[in-house]
């Protein structure tokens, strides 16, 4: 996919060169030959340093396809396609960083725990844990502060009421075993918060990682009302 990508750009950016791609220099017969080596000789030497496992069979025939007017794409489909594998290798170098950070934190601080889906938490006052299950007509009044990985708030203290299916998917197992009337420190990846379109209502920012304080201030069982 990477390879498709440069490939791609390159299409955009050097699609009036001429460039010669199954010549060798000792073919080289006019001025015209001679300029379009120069110059697939500099943009080669570029594109080595970028990425050295390059497709160069695959960028000579899209050049070719463009000077023979029969591209096997548009370059609105081009953009298209270039812009969406770009969000995808950021959201995928945003998910590795993240599983090492919170990997390398559980590991620091003993104190916290880290669930199979990521979520990292440490219990900072254990609630009543009477009631071990919860219910999605269960509603919860919370008090939540949402801070970035530096340290920085990025929502500041709010009281929340919300029914437990309601709930993010990050905080669901983690409130369920800190108890009513618990406190509890939860770092959530985007993968299990807001994923890759965050949120800009809330001001988070696409596949950010975040850090949740929560107090449970009150849980509202569905089953005791009956």
């Amino acid at each position: 996919m990477r390879n498709t990508i440069i490939s791609l750009l390159l299409i955009a950016l050097f699609g009036s060169m001429t460039l010669s791609c199954n010549k060798k220099s000792s073919a080289i017969a006019t001025e015209a030959d001679s300029l379009s080596y120069v110059i697939g000789l500099s943009v080669g030497t570029s594109l080595i340093k970028m990425d050295s496992t390059l497709n160069v069979e695959a960028l000579c025939a899209a050049i070719k396809d463009v000077y023979n007017s029969s591209p096997k794409m548009s370059m609105e489909e081009a953009r298209d396609y270039y812009l969406g594998q770009k969000t995808f290798f950021i959201h995928e170098k945003a998910e590795k960083y993240q599983e090492q950070y919170l990997s390398d934190l559980s590991k620091k601080n003993r104190d916290f725990v880290r669930l199979r889906n990521g979520v990292t938490y440490k219990i900072e006052e254990l609630g009543d844990q009477s009631v071990q299950t919860l219910v999605s007509r269960d509603t919860l009044n919370l008090e939540i502060v949402i801070y970035d990985e530096k340290g920085e708030i990025v929502v500041e203290k709010d009281t929340l009421r919300t029914a437990y299916r309601d709930l993010l998917d990050g905080l669901r197992e983690v409130v369920k075993i800190t108890g009513n009337g618990g406190k509890v420190d939860v770092w959530v990846p985007s993968s299990e918060a807001y994923g890759a379109e965050g949120n800009e209502e809330l001001g988070i920012k696409a596949d950010q990682l975040l850090n949740y304080k929560v107090n449970i201030i009150d849980i509202d069982y569905y089953n005791k009302k009956k």
